[in-house]
Formats: C-alpha cells, sequence, structure tokens
C-alpha cells in the first residue's frame, strides 16, 4: 500500500490514494456511529476516558493498529501515511485511544531493534499482539520529550507518560539498552497525574527495568527509540490537521445557522476574513502534514526536516483553529457540553507534545544550516 523507497530527490506524493481514502470513510464511519460527546465527558471527568468497545473496534474490526506491522508478523503491512489518515480522523473526533503512543510510537521502536531482536520470538510475538489490538505498548517517556531532544535513561520514576494507565507492555530504556517491561510486574508503579487533556491522560511511571526483558542493546535501543519518536512527531501532525479541519468545518456550519440582524453571523465581512484566513491555514497545514507522512513512508534522507517543518507548523494551526471554534461559537462555545473546548485541550496538549513548536524551529536552523530565532 506504501509507495517503494524513492530517494530524497522524489517529488512528495501528497494526494491521498483510493485505498487511503477508503480507510478514511471506514474509520470516520466507525468514530461517527459510536460518538457520544456526553458519555465521551463522563468518562473524561472520571479519569478513565477510554471506550474499550471502540479500541475493539478499531483493532479486531477495521484492523488499523496494524498498519505499520509487517504481514509476517500479523500486520497490514501498510505504512505511515496510511496511519496519518487514521490519526487525521482520531483528532477529528478528539478520541481517547491509544493510537498514537501504541500502533505508531511503540510500534516502529520495536521495529526498530536490530534485525536478530526483531526475529526473536518476544519481540516479533509482541508485535503480533499489538498487531491484533490484543495489547498496548507505550514508550516511558514524557509526553514531551522531542526526537532529537534528551531521553530519561534509568531515571526511575518518569512524569508526563501518555497512556501509561491503559498500557500492558512499557518500553523502558536504561543504559544498557532497552527492556520491555508489563506494567502488572511488581517493580511497576503508574500514578495517574491531572492532564490539561482529559482525552489522553498522563501518570508518573516508576519502573524497575530488571524485571522485564531486554529487547535491544546500546547503540540500537538509543536509535530504535528516536525512531519512535520521529514517526510520532511526523504522525501528530495529521492528528493536529484533523483538529483544525474539524474546527473549521463547525465553525463554517455554526455561523450559518447562528443569526443577528435577522442575518446569518458567517456573512459579516469580519467573520468571513477570519475564515478565509483558517482556511488557508488548514490547507497549508494539510500539505506539511502529508509530506511528513511521505516522507517517513518512502524512507527520505530528508525525513528529519520534513517532521519538523510540519511541527512547527500544524502545532500552531491546531491551536489558532481551536481557539477560532471556541469564539465563533460565542457563549456555547464556552460551555463544557460543547466538544469544542476538547478540541482545544487537545490542540494545547498536542502543542507541547514530541516537542514544541519552538524546539523544532531550532531543529530546521539546524538542518538547514541557517542561523536560529
Amino acid at each position: 500500500m506504501t509507495p517503494p523507497p524513492s530517494g530524497p530527490e522524489a517529488t512528495p506524493d501528497l494526494l491521498y490514494s483510493d485505498i487511503e481514502d477508503d480507510l478514511r470513510a471506514a474509520v470516520r464511519s466507525l468514530l461517527t456511529d459510536r460518538r457520544d460527546v456526553p458519555a465521551a465527558l463522563l468518562r473524561a471527568e472520571s479519569g478513565d476516558p477510554y471506550d474499550p468497545g471502540l479500541w475493539t473496534s478499531l483493532t479486531a474490526g477495521i484492523g488499523v493498529s496494524g498498519l505499520l506491522v509487517p504481514e509476517k508478523l500479523g500486520g497490514q503491512g501498510a505504512g505511515p501515511r496510511e496511519a496519518a489518515v487514521v490519526l487525521e480522523e482520531l483528532g477529528r473526533s478528539v478520541t481517547a485511544a491509544p493510537y498514537l503512543t501504541s500502533s505508531v510510537i511503540a510500534t516502529e521502536t520495536l521495529l526498530a531493534c536490530d534485525g536478530e531482536s526483531t526475529e526473536s520470538t518476544d519481540v516479533a510475538g509482541l508485535l503480533t499482539a499489538l498487531a491484533h489490538g490484543h495489547r498496548v505498548a507505550v514508550l516511558a517517556v514524557p509526553l514531551t520529550t522531542a526526537p532529537d531532544g534528551p531521553l530519561p535513561v534509568g531515571a526511575g520514576t518518569i512524569t508526563g507518560v501518555a497512556d501509561a494507565r491503559r498500557a500492558d507492555v512499557l518500553l523502558v530504556l536504561e543504559e544498557d539498552g532497552l527492556y520491555a517491561v508489563e506494567t502488572a510486574s511488581p517493580g511497576v508503579v503508574v500514578e495517574p497525574l491531572t492532564p490539561l487533556d482529559l482525552t489522553r491522560p498522563l501518570a508518573a511511571v516508576t519502573v524497575d527495568a530488571t524485571a522485564g526483558l531486554r529487547i535491544a542493546a546500546p547503540p540500537v535501543a538509543e536509535a530504535a527509540v528516536r525512531r519512535g519518536l520521529l514517526a510520532g512527531a511526523g504522525l501528530l501532525a495529521s492528528e493536529q490537521l484533523g483538529i483544525a479541519e474539524w474546527c473549521l468545518e463547525e465553525s463554517v456550519a455554526h455561523t450559518r445557522e447562528r443569526h443577528q440582524f435577522n442575518r446569518p453571523v458567517g456573512s459579516f465581512q469580519a467573520l468571513k476574513h477570519r475564515m478565509a484566513q483558517l482556511w488557508l491555514e488548514v490547507v497549508s497545514a494539510r500539505a506539511a502534514a502529508r509530506n511528513a507522512a511521505d516522507a517517513l513512508a518512502t524512507g527520505s534522507s530528508e525525513a528529519p526536516l520534513a517532521v519538523a517543518l510540519a511541527q512547527a507548523y500544524c502545532a500552531r494551526v491546531a491551536v489558532h483553529a481551536a481557539e477560532e471554534c471556541v469564539q465563533l461559537h460565542g457563549g456555547i462555545g464556552m460551555t463544557w457540553e460543547h466538544p469544542a473546548h476538547l478540541a482545544l485541550k487537545r490542540a494545547k496538549s498536542d502543542e507541547l507534545a514530541l516537542g514544541s513548536p519552538g524546539r523544532h524551529k531550532e531543529t530546521l536552523a539546524a538542518l538547514v544550516d541557517l542561523p536560529g530565532p
């Protein structure tokens, strides 16, 4: 499904294939059918926002959790372009699901282990379980960790780990390699934290890595973790794109229906200009996100550049779109019952996830050999 590697000189393919469009339709249909905002808000307030039935439908039903896993290990053998489409739809509905953390970051980290380890029974079995949605794995690093940033090696307690409460396995980086540790092990403590985005819970994780299985030795371990973080940052741009698209569509629909002085408020020039500007930003964000996904899918040497560019731009577009959505909805946009605040909180959380826009601008400056701000 994913185009073969074509080298850094190839023109990026920013368009969606028929297969990607079909995948989008299937995921959107499922999320639309199961969308229940009041129930989602109640789950978020309880501190456990996950819908187990939805995750089962996404993984066992559609098979999205195995898109990055080779067919020989029970996956779909697709690639980052297809995973990006899934994340766009999950972003549109602000779905509480460990897809980014488990099916992208952890999966890419496991796949990046050396050939001998990847073919081992333990790693292959874990990848197969992830592909089928039977297990959830999470890389034990703070959500804010950038692909080229410092890593928590032998940290003991790691704060701000996303989806740790939902994980069955934690991937922990130590001085002597990368370990897979069962969360049910006696040496693992997962303490919930209070996040801004209630749909992506954070936790402080204390892990005794010796209770787990070493799956990669240095320096392969660090390279594997950085590959997982790079893939996560690149595909996070697609989630941010989905948030921005939903916010723009909701704002346009609401301003068409809301009337003042016997006219739709969307016909007022000032509001039309704001939405037109937002549309331009969303279109540009789509190009940046698709470029990052395509660079990852083709194995381009410019993937780090494409990822940094996408994150530096898409993160702020998602926040701007969510802020405009809240404001253009007027009073109702400020209420707990309307989902606009969920989009805003996810966008603000994503802005810091896997490196802030400022951090990615510094990376861009270094990659193109220009002085940073």
